[in-house]
């Protein structure tokens, strides 16, 4: 990974753009692996952990009733945190991650490693659903990191 996590600060500081984090499930994960590349600074502007859904509404301005009605892992949550965190960072890149590490907290609607990544890039957005099948927490969350470490690096391209 942290072969991956170079290439991207790399590249970012190479085309001159910026990006910025908001993570639930995985708690600062994405923010940490970037920040632990030299010259990052450069690139990095915030990162946000939005792990309640009181700090996904009072934060990242996300609707209370998008949060009751599709639950705060969803395509909707997701999409509106990322749309939220690119206006409150003006980065060029923002990141945008929610989902279920568990080991409990799954339904059969939503297991446990149910996440999505949201990604805006410049002006395209898009929201990836991924399913980890392992059951393991920590598993889940730097999987969770290695799909949106490699969002971003498609995005570079």
């Amino acid at each position: 990974m942290n072969e991956l996590v170079k290439k991207i600060v790399n590249g970012l500081i190479k085309k001159k753009l910026t990006i910025s984090t908001a993570e639930s499930c995985t708690g600062g994960l994405l923010s940490s692996a970037i920040t632990s590349v030299a010259g990052s600074s450069k690139v990095f502007k915030l990162g946000l952990v939005t792990y309640s859904n009181q700090s996904k509404i009072q934060i990242l301005k996300v609707l209370k009733n998008i949060i009751i009605k599709y639950g705060a892992v969803s395509e909707q949550v997701c999409l509106a945190m990322v749309i939220n965190l690119n206006k409150i960072s003006k980065t060029s890149i923002s990141i945008s991650i929610t989902g279920i590490a568990g080991p409990s907290g799954g339904t059969k609607k939503k297991p446990v490693g149910l996440v999505f990544v949201g990604i805006k890039n410049r002006n395209k957005i898009s929201v990836k659903k991924y399913l980890f099948k392992n059951r393991e927490r920590a598993f889940i969350q730097k999987a969770a990191v290695d799909k949106s470490l490699r969002l971003i690096l498609s995005a570079l391209k």
